[in-house]
This record gives structure tokens, C-alpha cells and sequence, in this order.
């Protein structure tokens, strides 16, 4: 399935509307077809490693997120106004524009995990869209000064919010639009923070050099709250013109 969409992606056409090429351009990239040291075999099922396919947009890109199937993925310009967040799917070479209008300047946006919504974030909310119905379903409220990171748990029921004002907001979305914890472990900005797509693991990175890893429990009977314990804080990252750890991921099967 992967050789797939990025042969797909590889040699793509040039059609799509008017509206959608002024927003984005995509351009192949050439497929080499020798080994190189720096175009290492994927795996023994697979091709080589490297860039299939660029996507050049009007203004500067400050997120990508993709969706977990794996075939479409969303970007986020801030400073492009309606075009701030598109919708970009790889094997059919396509990008869609959902919003006419954004509300605010957007910082983030990513996908829910099995519905069909869409999380869009700017400077202290996020608001949650049906994609299908084209109709906005909820509008958090965040309580940060400005929000830096947003990542939703696999269940799709919870999502974790970091901002630049030291604060990690979890929100249970079943239960309420406010949050549900706010924790404030950091003594910088925090500048990422995620959940373990399999493990009850959740981490945040900040400008203090530090990474905060917590067990983070999700129950499937709601009413049961959702446990969080403090496990370890990961140091040793130097700090540059005060900037610490500015991203994390978890690995996807590995704790």
C-alpha cells in the first residue's frame, strides 16, 4: 500500500482547479532507481527512503500532522489567511481548501483518530469540525495564553493542549468543552507534547531543556476517571538562544 501512494505521488498529474493550484503546488521529485547512502532500503518489502513529492504553498508552513491511515495529511500556514489549513491526500495527488473563512490567527490542526473531524487550533481555542456535515461540533476552551502543541489520544476521546505559557491542558471531550486537568510542571514554554499511540505513556518537551514523561491510564468505562502519575523527567539537551526541546515523538509500538 505504501509503494503504492508514493508511486502515486511520484507521478502525479496536473489537473485540479484554479482555486486549489493558487493555494498549493505539487511537484514530482525524480525516483532514483540506484542505491545511494543516502537512499537506504525502507525495509526488505519496500522501496528506498527519500523524498517523493513537494508541495510548495504561498506562505511559510508551521505544521503537518497526518491522518493514521496514512493516506491524507494536513498543513497549517498561518499567515495565509483562508488557505492557513489544507487537506492534502497522496495517493490521488489532491489538496482541499475546507474553510473559506479562518476565526483567528490558526496555529495547529490534526485528525481524529477514527471519525471524521478535525481539530483546528489558533491562539487559545480549538474548535472541532465534522468534515462530512461541514459544520464546526464543538469549541474548546483552553484557558492558555498561546497554544504551541495539540495531540489526540488513539480512543479519540481526549486531547492534550501545550502552550507557551508553561501549561499542558487535557481535556476529556465526552465530558466537558473546559479542561479537564490543567498541569503546569514546566518552567519555560512548552513546545510539544504528545500521547503514545499504544502504551498509556504522554510526554511534554519545553525551553527548560526537560522532558516531562507521564502515565497517562485511559478506561474504557466512563466512569472511571482517567489516571495521571509523573514517571521521569528527561534531561541532558542543551538550551540555544533559549530554546530547549522543541519536538518529541513516541515510537509507535516501542514504549
Amino acid at each position: 500500500i505504501t509503494d503504492a501512494l508514493l508511486s502515486s505521488a511520484a507521478s502525479h498529474s496536473k489537473e485540479g482547479s484554479a482555486f486549489k493550484t493558487k493555494a498549493v503546488r505539487w511537484v514530482s521529485v525524480a525516483k532514483s532507481s540506484k542505491e545511494t547512502p543516502d537512499r537506504k532500503a525502507v525495509s526488505a518489502f519496500g522501496g528506498y527512503s527519500g523524498p517523493v513529492s513537494i508541495l510548495r504553498t504561498n506562505r511559510e508552513m508551521a505544521s503537518v500532522k497526518w491522518h493514521r491511515k496514512g493516506d491524507y495529511f494536513v498543513t497549517v500556514s498561518p499567515k495565509a489567511g483562508a488557505a492557513a489549513v489544507l487537506i492534502h491526500q497522496l495517493s490521488k495527488v489532491n489538496t482541499q481548501q475546507p474553510f473559506r473563512k479562518t476565526k483567528g490567527e490558526v496555529q495547529l490542526a490534526c485528525f481524529h483518530p477514527n471519525k471524521p473531524f478535525l481539530f483546528v487550533a489558533s491562539q487559545q481555542h480549538v474548535r472541532i469540525y465534522h468534515l462530512v456535515k461541514q459544520a464546526m461540533v464543538k469549541r474548546l476552551v483552553s484557558g492558555c495564553r498561546w497554544i504551541s502543541s495539540m495531540d489526540v489520544h488513539s480512543s479519540g476521546d481526549h486531547l492534550i493542549v501545550g502552550s507557551l505559557d508553561r501549561r499542558m491542558v487535557w481535556f476529556d471531550l465526552d465530558l466537558s468543552s473546559t479542561p479537564y486537568k490543567t498541569l503546569k510542571y514546566h518552567e519555560r514554554a512548552l513546545r510539544s507534547v504528545g500521547y503514545h499511540g499504544r502504551y498509556p505513556l504522554m510526554a511534554s518537551a519545553s525551553d527548560d531543556g526537560a522532558v516531562h514523561v507521564f502515565h497517562s491510564m485511559v478506561y474504557s468505562d466512563l466512569m472511571r476517571n482517567p489516571l495521571l502519575v509523573p514517571v521521569k523527567i528527561l534531561r541532558g539537551h542543551s538550551i540555544e538562544n533559549k530554546l530547549g526541546v522543541l519536538t518529541l515523538a513516541f515510537h509507535p509500538s516501542q514504549p
